[in-house]
């Protein structure tokens, strides 16, 4: 009869069943770790050497393109849009026609507005004679002060007249002036918003009338980001940011950040830092309202003795230290660690090149050592 075997034995095969079956060759030898000639054996997947590599911490940001002078065309007056002057994506000069309003209800009044400008002149001058007349008659006492007082009045009076109705010429004049509407800088049309024809209501505040074009000068462009609470104490104002040109080509253009807002708003959910960035040399596939990707340098190390970070491990004192292989065995190492990013740290002192790191935590290997 048989031995029954002991618990011990029964549990260890099916772990040794199970690791076989879930990590191949590298489970088998986790659990056959029992040997201590076999804890002595790293598997070859779980090491790495120190390398001399050029590593880059970056800043990984998006941004939105805009013009750095954009405005919203409106006719300070209402009216029917007589001419259009200009297409979409026409570049024009400063001071160049974009579009004219309707005047001939203007002109109409400036017409009556001229005649009384006249009438009010005629009955200045007729006022005048009558004051003067006047005067040298009192000066004569030939009469009374009374007399003299209203005809003086009445000339007061029409003189007043002609100021306003010179105020009034003055009024429609301006109106008039505001019927040829003028490109305020050089620029480009972004869109046309009006049809001729169409009736268009005057702005009498910022926020009011209707837009007729959308303008702005496509040679001056900038990005603006919102960078995350957490990482805006790596920019400031003068940093610089490298955009990934759009295409096929690989290649780039930089801005450098001109504003950090001073209060935190919320986007996408995201508490952050508005910050706009200017771009250095513009570039025809940069357009205002596209989207870029953009990286800040951090710091930069040229062949640096570096690791994966996966191999770099921290105390609670702060301290970081790797696993270095010595005579088949993980001896624990103190070092300095400089620059890292996402794949690679690299280590200032206490690791040469091409010595053979542990990539795990002996720990998670089986390997006391």
């Amino acid at each position: 009869m048989p031995k029954p075997r002991s618990k011990k034995s029964f549990f260890f095969g099916i772990a040794v069943a199970a690791l076989l079956l879930s990590g191949g060759g590298y489970g088998l030898w986790v659990a056959a770790s029992g040997s201590s000639e076999q804890k002595k054996e790293i598997p070859s997947e779980l090491l790495g050497k120190a390398k001399r590599r050029t590593i880059e911490n970056r800043l990984h940001l998006t941004g939105e393109i805009a013009p750095v002078f954009s405005v919203d065309i409106k006719s300070e007056i209402s009216g029917k849009v007589e001419t259009v002057h200009v297409h979409t994506g026409q570049q024009v000069a400063k001071g160049a026609p974009l579009v004219t309003i309707d005047d001939s209800d203007l002109l109409t009044e400036k017409s009556g507005a001229q005649t009384e400008i006249d009438g009010a002149k005629l009955e200045v001058e007729k006022r005048r004679g009558n004051y003067e007349r006047a005067k040298a008659l009192f000066a004569e006492k030939l009469i009374s002060k009374e007399v003299f007082a209203n005809l003086e009045a009445d000339l007061k009076i029409s003189q007043n007249s002609l100021v306003k109705a010179e105020a009034k010429m003055r009024t429609v004049e301006d109106k008039l002036s505001k019927t040829r509407i003028l490109a305020p800088a050089d620029g480009t049309v972004l869109s046309i918003n009006v049809n001729e024809g169409q009736v268009v209501v005057g702005a009498t505040s910022v926020n009011s009338g209707i837009i007729l074009m959308n303008f702005a000068d496509l040679e001056r462009l900038m990005i603006q980001t919102h960078v995350n609470q957490m990482d805006i104490g790596k920019i400031q104002e003068g940093s610089e940011l490298s955009i990934a040109m759009p295409g096929p080509k690989e290649d780039s253009t930089s801005a450098k950040v001109e504003f950090i807002a001073p209060v935190a708003s919320v986007k996408n959910n995201i508490k952050g830092f508005a910050v706009q960035a200017m771009i250095a040399n513009n570039d025809p596939r940069l357009r205002p309202g596209m989207s870029v990707n953009l990286l800040l340098s951090l710091g930069k190390s040229q062949k640096a003795v570096s690791v994966p970070v996966s191999a770099v491990f921290r105390e609670d004192d702060g301290q970081s230290f790797v696993f270095v292989r010595q005579n088949g065995k993980a001896e624990p190492r103190q070092v300095t660690v400089g620059i890292s990013n996402f794949s690679f740290a690299e280590i200032v002192d206490g690791l040469a090149e091409g010595e053979e790191i542990l990539l795990v935590h002996p720990k998670d290997t089986g390997n006391k050592g």
